[in-house]
């Protein structure tokens, strides 16, 4: 186990391997994915972590790992989607942080929270959050998300997945993907997990159905045996390709159309009304996203 510093809250220690987590998944994870990726940097064994609360006798270090998350969620460099997913803010993703940051930070917290105690008042969105007028927006979420980087479009489908439970999602490197973008794994009860391998292309127009062919043949080489191909593209797919689908029990397409109605599903990146709008500060990040 590497040296933790007990003389403050046990959280503050988790606090900058949280933001290198969040960071090595692409900018977001699920609160598992967090918990699993701290746990291996700072080498916590099985004692710690199974250890529990007296009261509640909830899992101390998840408890604490959610303390941490509460105060860089105050200090906005972390969000919570309504699925539950944990996003890096802009300025989440630009920053840093050791532990006398993370002091510094739970610091500041706590004084406001005990001035607002004393005042007898609780902090609101609005009081910690500047409101601007909100910015029209002309683009459709399918405009947008063609504008995403490829590498930004990989990262983005990745945090779609995690919207919709799947976990162990790994962006892989383009230089050696072998045909594939990404990995995951969806668990489908407490005994079975389905392995999955993504593609992601963003796309203007009919994708070739070659593509669609090359996928295929990566799954059907695979030697690990994987359990099904998702295919995601913000373009549209050719007949041949839903033909191909129904002959292919492992393969799955996502075309722009449903990529765009997964995303109002999950309301993830728009702002729900009777229609729905994209939200540019999220895909900005995504926009500018490199290898």
């Amino acid at each position: 186990m590497n040296k933790i510093n007990t003389k403050h809250a046990m959280f503050t220690n988790w606090i900058p391997p949280f933001i290198d987590v969040m960071k090595s998944k692409g900018g977001s994870a699920t609160a598992k994915e967090v918990r699993e990726g701290i746990a291996e940097i700072m080498q916590l064994s099985d004692d710690f972590l199974t250890e529990r609360l007296e009261k509640s006798n909830q899992l101390r270090f998840d408890n604490q790992v959610y303390w941490a998350k509460q105060y860089l969620a105050w200090e906005h460099l972390v969000e919570t989607s309504r699925r539950g997913v944990w996003t890096l803010t802009d300025e989440g993703m630009g920053r840093t942080l050791n532990y006398d940051d993370a002091l510094a930070l739970i610091v500041k917290w706590n004084d406001i929270h005990r001035v607002a105690r004393k005042n007898k008042e609780a902090p609101t969105l609005a009081d910690e959050v500047d409101i601007e007028p909100e910015e029209k927006n002309e683009l459709s979420l399918l405009d947008i998300l063609k504008k995403t980087t490829p590498t930004g479009f990989e990262h983005l489908c990745g945090r779609l997945l995690r919207e919709y439970d799947f976990e162990d999602i790994v962006i892989t490197q383009s230089s050696r993907d072998g045909g594939i973008d990404g990995t995951a794994t969806l668990k489908l009860n407490p005994f079975l997990n389905m392995s999955v391998f993504f593609q992601c292309k963003r796309y203007d127009g009919t994708v070739p159905i070659a593509h669609i062919r090359e996928f295929i043949g990566v799954l059907a080489t695979d030697q690990n045996g994987v359990d099904r191909g998702i295919f995601l593209t913000t373009g549209t797919l050719p007949k041949t390709a839903f033909e191909l689908e129904r002959k292919n029990t492992k393969l799955e397409l996502i075309d722009g159309d449903k990529l765009v109605e997964m995303f109002e599903k999950a309301e993830i990146g728009v702002t729900p009304r009777t229609v729905y709008d994209p939200d540019m500060a999220f895909f900005s990040q995504y926009m500018r996203h490199e290898q």
